[in-house]
């Protein structure tokens, strides 16, 4: 399989218009492993799966008309490992952008103490208060 790899990667570099449908699934899955892996690595807490990372490799690499000839194999995996670097880091600094909260720590509401707005002296008031209030009217 990899001289075919190689050689559909040469029929890329000479213009053949099916040429880059003939590779995807000669090389599908090792760029998903290769995606798999550079998630695992990378920062946690990304929403992107590795077939979405996958898709969007592919499109920089045989989508787009600027893309570079490939010496062989090992020259598109590197390729591919580029190109699967960019969206992983575009999020990343979109994540830390100051509109999308600039690297605050999330925290889960049910463990935020919110101080009360008056002291404990006042709040034992209102409570006695409520409490006084449930005798005469419980309706209230």
């Amino acid at each position: 399989m990899t001289g075919e790899v190689t050689r559909v990667l040469h029929s890329i570099e000479l213009g053949d218009p099916n040429a880059a449908d003939a590779l995807l699934p000669l090389v599908y899955e090792d760029l998903r492993r290769l995606a798999a892996h550079r998630m695992a690595v990378g920062a946690v807490g990304h929403t992107l799966q590795p077939t979405a990372l996958v898709h969007e490799a592919w499109l920089r690499l045989v989508g787009d008309e600027n893309h570079g000839p490939y010496q062989g194999r090992a020259h598109f995996f590197a390729a591919a490992a580029e190109a699967m670097r960019h969206p992983l880091i575009n999020r990343a600094r979109r994540r830390l952008a100051i509109r999308h909260g600039g690297g605050q720590e999330r925290l889960d509401i049910d463990e935020v103490e919110i101080p009360a707005p008056v002291g404990d002296e006042e709040l034992l008031a209102v409570h006695d208060a409520l409490e006084r209030l449930e005798v005469v009217d419980p309706a209230k």
